[in-house]
């Protein structure tokens, strides 16, 4: 079934890159929603995980505005249970899915793709299906394995006091299953022995009654890598300036350096050879991910690249509100109403149900 394309008052512009080369025109819809998780602070189990979703909100209306100025009519909507009669009620040409929870669960997520296919609404980012393998970490490691991606060595834990695989080497990071954003993420997370290990992995299943992966810890630099899909996937890397911990020999994303830090991360342009962007285009495929992408790797002293989270539909909007999409692109000349224009671009050509796939 094709998509249902509704409205006629197309803008038609013709953007201009970075280089001022003038790029092909493309037909901008009239009128576009941006969707964003309704948070309230007792949909989440801790104030950590409330502080990763709030400012969805905030993201929203940056997004709305660029549109405004593109000359694109929008308007964002809160993705609850009153989405459908909205949808309905005012019909956008397009949606933004920038929902990332359902009344506080990442892992239902899925379901407002869901329901855009069932109305017939084109919208950005990653479809149902690619956005369930996602919102498991377990599950995606297995998938990036079975096509030889590197990942960590890794064990699920669906109990504190279950036995730990022996081919694990420590030092181990103990991690949440289905949720991102760093949560549950400190100074101590790196634990050199078994009692740090199961007292780390109890607290997490205390507050937050989930499985709870846990992986060899890669000592070494972080890198982040940005997937666009457009004519082609082009991918764009930079390495992520860790702080040092106090008390800690490690540097790592933690909670705090993420969210409760006011200064932004700072990122710096990372030159790599070919096979990290191919690395990066397979994940991106096996992993069923649609339109853009976030990849976080670590590379350790000996020059490999091991993928330690992948996120479909991340945190989305420029450099000004602190993104990572955003400054990273821009370290590359990008501008974010350039992101807008190719991701819309992207999405008119998508005349398929994304529940498929993006047919690799």
């Amino acid at each position: 079934m094709q998509w249902i394309k509704k409205g006629s008052n197309n803008i038609t512009e013709t953007p201009i890159d970075t280089f001022g080369t003038a790029l092909p025109s493309i037909k901008l819809p009239s009128f576009v929603g941006v969707l964003y998780s309704e948070v309230k602070r007792e949909y989440f189990p801790s104030e950590e995980q409330y502080i990763t979703e709030v400012g969805v909100i905030d993201e929203a209306r940056t997004v709305a505005n660029y549109l405004e100025k593109m000359g694109v009519r929008s308007k964002i909507y809160p993705g609850n249970g009153d989405l459908s009669n909205y949808l309905r009620r005012d019909k956008p040409d397009m949606v933004f899915n920038l929902v990332q929870s359902v009344r506080g669960h990442e892992e239902v997520s899925p379901t407002i793709s869901a329901l855009l296919e069932l109305l017939e609404v084109p919208y950005t980012g990653t479809g149902v299906l690619g956005l369930s393998i996602t919102y498991n970490k377990y599950f995606t490691k297995k998938l990036l394995e079975q096509v030889g991606l590197p990942t960590p060595r890794y064990q699920l834990f669906n109990s504190p006091n279950d036995p730990i695989d022996q081919s694990l080497k420590f030092p181990l990071i103990p991690k949440l299953n289905e949720i991102h954003g760093s949560v549950g993420i400190d100074e101590t997370s790196v634990t050199e022995n078994e009692k740090q290990l199961r007292a780390k992995i109890k607290d997490l299943m205390i507050v937050y009654k989930q499985p709870v992966l846990v992986e060899e810890f890669i000592v070494g630099r972080e890198i982040t890598s940005i997937i666009l899909e457009g004519n082609n996937k082009k991918v764009y890397t930079a390495e992520k300036i860790l702080p040092d911990i106090p008390n800690s020999k490690y540097k790592l994303a933690s909670f705090s350096y993420q969210w409760a830090d006011e200064t932004p991360a700072e990122y710096v342009k990372h030159e790599n050879g070919g096979y990290l962007k191919d690395y990066i285009r397979t994940a991106f495929d096996v992993l069923k991910m649609d339109d853009y992408a976030k990849f976080d790797l670590r590379l350790d002293e000996s020059g490999r690249y091991y993928f330690i989270d992948c996120n479909a539909n991340p945190a989305f909007g420029p450099k000004e509100i602190g993104i990572a999409i955003g400054t990273v692109l821009e370290l590359y000349g990008v501008s974010f109403e350039e992101v807008l224009r190719r991701i819309i671009e992207n999405t008119q050509k998508d005349n398929s149900f994304k529940v498929e796939g993006n047919g690799n």
